[in-house]
């Protein structure tokens, strides 16, 4: 093996090109949305699996979506607000904590679109096979749903981050605010086609199967829909199928402007700002279009804040 693979086990990251005066500004900008994403999320995870009336399928494929948004957000967040009260010259992270960290957080990415086309499938079966509802969705299922979810994300970015820890590193800075699979291979001198290929394929198809999923699911129950005479049951469907919508809209605008931000010349900071973007507003509004718009855990939620108002008198 190339003696230059273990050259550099300690790198330096660039992280955010603040002033030393924005610092302390900067770190609380971000520690409060991270402790809003943390409450807000694990809240709503604890609410499904307390609460028995919530455990339905829709509900129960939807835990997998805060948990995710948690680790996604745990796994970048903290370090790149502890580099910012760090001085630029010390902002280090072993090979090993940088090649985890891009691992995690492309495995939660991914997982974002994989949860997101189960949920779909849900939606799918409930407006256009109600009555076969029970039996599709059950709670095997459901199982293998989350399984499927997660484990073909790992499988992929697993591929995805062995391709680039296999190359030998001649570089130790990471020109970025954080670990990822494009900051590894730039690590290295070597010939890094096959990472390319790869990567432009992977993220092709990701993209690809996601939006033709949801497309084709959402015709489908638009058609259901339109063929319907049941106001009650097309303004039922409206509302679940909205909710689920505007969460896979905000995760795509969000990972598309990133994508295009890239594609072009544009300063560091714009770089940057996209990625804070999305890292922090998806993990922010999905718990409050959920727990808004989800009827029954709005409810739940209604319920237990009067509750406590009551037993607090």
């Amino acid at each position: 093996m190339d003696n230059l693979t273990f050259r550099y086990n300690i790198l330096l990251v660039e992280g955010l090109q603040e002033t030393n005066l924005s610092n302390y500004l900067v770190f609380i900008l971000f520690l409060l949305p991270y402790i809003f994403i943390i409450v807000s999320n694990v809240g709503i995870f604890i609410l499904i699996l307390v609460e028995k009336g919530l455990h339905q399928p829709m509900h129960i494929l939807f835990c997998n979506l805060p948990l995710n948004d948690v680790l996604w957000t745990t796994v970048i967040l903290p370090r790149m607000m502890s580099h910012i009260l760090t001085d630029p010259s010390e902002r280090y992270i072993t090979y090993v904590e940088c090649a985890i960290q891009a691992f995690i957080g492309h495995v939660c990415a991914t997982s974002s679109h994989t949860i997101l086309m189960s949920m779909a499938f849900d939606r799918y079966v409930a407006i256009c096979n109600p009555l076969r509802y029970p039996t599709i969705m059950s709670n095997n299922m459901v199982v293998k749903l989350s399984a499927g979810a997660w484990g073909s994300a790992i499988v992929l970015v697993g591929i995805l981050i062995g391709l680039s820890v296999r190359l030998s590193h001649c570089r130790s800075v990471i020109q970025n605010l954080f670990c990822d699979n494009a900051s590894l291979f730039k690590l290295s001198c070597e010939n890094t086609d096959i990472n390319n290929v790869y990567g432009l394929t992977f993220t092709a198809f990701l993209l690809t199967s996601s939006l033709g999923w949801v497309l084709l699911t959402y015709l489908r129950i638009a058609r259901v829909c339109f063929q319907s005479k049941n106001k009650a049951t097309n303004s039922k469907a409206i509302k679940t199928c909205s909710t689920h919508l505007a969460v896979y809209m905000i995760m795509m605008l969000a990972g598309f402007a990133t994508i295009l931000i890239h594609r072009f010349p544009v300063s560091y900071e714009t770089k940057s700002a996209s990625k804070i973007i999305l890292h922090v507003i998806p993990p922010s509004l999905n718990p409050i279009i959920y727990g808004f718009q989800a009827k029954e855990i709005r409810q739940t939620l209604f319920k237990l804040i009067f509750k406590s108002k009551v037993n607090a008198r």
